[in-house]
């Protein structure tokens, strides 16, 4: 894939040989120990989570003001904006980015991913998890395992019909499919909660809070717009918000690793945790308004080698790791938002080639 860097090196044929002294990722690890930057700031993420519930609050005290009027549907894709702030900060606090106490950290995810989005926190947790061990990887990464989206030739194979038709357009098609994640979260969370055995070491205790919240979201949600609101335009409110707040977690997602390298058994055998994390992750290059508006998930290089690290130091940590990369002559991918998906989308493209000359 391009690079979006010129000083760069771009991403593609890294060197792959095991370091010659110990471990690439210990010297950079004992300096971001060294300069505090795995120290929690409980502070800036107690102001954050308030201010988004305000946010929140006010949205849906709106909704309930307006609803009856077509103008109520300006207010779904705030409700989706904000609602997308309640999903980054369930996510850092399933790092263990918020708090150290593992407790306190259950119960900010539970609020923000069972009750505000109704998203299974342990769900999450668990397919998250095996993402970042190994990130990228063909055999091993949730995240690139085929489903309606294929992201190696490897998976194309034997996929005829619609599957096939998908594949063949999926370029074209990656934007549209994401505003269904909303929906899908929910949809696999249900099934993950209801339906499936209890995941990891996930108590019964703890299986039916999580189902208490999921339903006490669906209920809330439900009785606030049939409340406020005729049955159709509820309807419609309620795609919108799902449509807008699927797109904008697609927006989030999708340039930290589509196009980047992708390991296998072989490829990936002699790659340490340095390697791992940061040939096969693409940082977003922006200022303040990027990391409001993606989460911090433009840092995805600092992020992955650095899971627990609070959100407001990675941009801290990116000089520290961009220089013991070019030390280690390891490729360190950085691009605008724009190029990041221009090259997800030509690797989604590609993938794709083989159906279309099949056709």
């Amino acid at each position: 894939m391009p690079q979006g860097t010129a000083a760069l090196a771009p991403p593609i044929a890294p060197a792959r040989t095991k370091p010659v002294n110990g471990s690439e990722f210990a010297p950079l690890l004992r300096t971001v120990k060294e300069q505090g930057l795995l120290q929690r700031r409980v502070g800036w993420y107690t102001r954050g989570i308030i201010v988004n519930l305000l946010a929140l609050a006010a949205v849906i005290t709106g909704v309930a003001l307006t609803g009856g009027s077509w103008w109520v549907l300006m207010l779904a894709p705030l409700l989706a904006l904000f609602s997308t702030r309640a999903a980054f900060f369930g996510h850092d606090a399933g790092h263990a980015q918020i708090s150290g106490d593992r407790r306190k950290s259950r119960i900010i995810q539970l609020v923000h991913a069972n009750l505000l989005l109704g998203m299974s926190q342990e769900w999450w947790n668990d397919k998250h998890n095996r993402h970042h061990a190994n990130p990228n990887h063909v055999d091993k990464d949730p995240d690139v395992a085929p489903d309606v989206l294929v992201f190696t030739e490897k998976h194309t194979t034997g996929r005829a019909g619609l599957l096939g038709w998908l594949t063949r357009h999926q370029a074209w098609l990656f934007f549209p499919l994401t505003t269904l994640e909303g929906i899908a979260l929910k949809v696999y969370g249900f099934q993950a909660v209801f339906t499936r055995q209890p995941a990891g070491r996930q108590s019964r205790k703890d299986r039916a809070v999580e189902g208490t919240l999921l339903i006490a979201h669906l209920a809330a949600y439900a009785t606030l717009l049939l409340t406020a609101m005729p049955v159709g335009q509820a309807v419609l409110f309620a795609l919108v918000h799902q449509m807008v707040l699927g797109l904008h977690l697609g927006m989030a997602f999708a340039p930290n690793h589509k196009g980047m390298e992708m390991p296998d058994e072989e490829t990936g055998k002699d790659w340490g945790h340095l390697r791992r994390q940061v040939l096969t992750s693409r940082n977003i290059r922006g200022g303040l308004v990027t990391d409001w508006f993606l989460g911090g998930l433009n840092y995805q290089i600092e992020h992955h080698l650095f899971p627990s690290m609070p959100r407001p130091h990675l941009r801290l940590a990116q000089p520290l790791v961009r220089a013991h990369c070019r030390s280690l002559g390891i490729p360190y991918t950085e691009t605008g938002l724009v190029e990041s998906y221009r090259q997800a989308l030509t690797h989604l493209h590609e993938v794709g080639e083989p159906l279309r000359k099949a056709a």
